[in-house]
């Protein structure tokens, strides 16, 4: 039986950013279509997860990115429109249990191009 991984996301100027939580995963897929995320893997148990997004809004699907660490899969969702504040990642206006906004990270943007900027290249550089 396949079950949804723990999801954070937050929103940035230029990307939305989506987090996976499963940790030591293996067949790792991630796909980014304009419209809609789907991500699945198994971790070291054996267990499958999988999860679909369909996109609140329209993204750059060929400028986005997916990086894998031992706690998690990140993706870079690359925004159509720039600088459009996303208040929520899902088309449908309905949270899964699975989704969370990850308040870590989350924080009003006026100006914070630099930083996110400087972020994606710290993540393309692992």
């Amino acid at each position: 039986p396949r079950q949804p991984a723990k999801t954070l996301w937050y929103d940035r100027p230029r990307y939305v950013y989506l987090e996976f939580c499963v940790e030591d995963s293996e067949d790792v897929r991630v796909v980014i279509e304009d419209q809609r995320v789907v991500f699945s893997c198994r971790n070291a148990d054996g267990v499958e997860f999988y999860n679909e997004i369909n996109l609140y809004a329209r993204v750059n699907s060929k400028d986005s990115q997916d990086k894998r660490s031992p706690r998690s899969v990140t993706c870079f969702v690359r925004k159509w429109k720039e600088k459009v504040a996303w208040p929520r990642i899902t088309k449908e206006n309905i949270k899964p249990a699975w989704l969370s906004v990850d308040f870590d990270n989350w924080r009003d943007w006026e100006g914070d191009e630099e930083v996110e900027k400087a972020m994606v290249e710290q993540y393309a550089e692992v």
